[in-house]
């Protein structure tokens, strides 16, 4: 079993992070402030959020969510928990609109 990754993505509105925040609440979340500055298309809005379940962790910014495990275990109900909050904030699996480019979700398996 491999360790699971995915990236999930918003293309038009960018996610407010203080009402996920909110919403995350049971899963140990907190805002960082990164850096600002430099060549980037976001250099003004550099908050991230991170947030936990028992071996699932997530790194939030506007318009992207990255999923984590630092060891490839089965998810835990909490952890299929927050990967489905997760996947309501950031419905796409593509970077862009467009149709090319796709960031295929990994298989997992839930304990029972």
């Amino acid at each position: 079993m491999e360790k699971y990754q995915h990236v999930r993505f918003r293309w038009w509105n960018l996610v407010n992070l203080d009402k996920a925040k909110d919403e995350l609440r049971d899963f140990k979340p907190k805002i960082t402030q990164l850096p600002t500055g430099g060549l980037d298309l976001y250099k003004d809005d550099k908050r991230e959020l991170t947030a936990t379940s028992d071996t699932l962790m997530v790194h939030l910014s506007g318009f992207r969510a990255v999923l984590t495990q630092k060891e490839a275990k089965p998810f835990t109900k909490r952890d299929a928990e927050l990967r489905e909050k997760i996947r309501q904030l950031y419905p796409q699996d593509r970077p862009t609109p467009f149709p090319w480019e796709w960031s295929p979700e990994p298989k997992f398996t839930v304990e029972e």
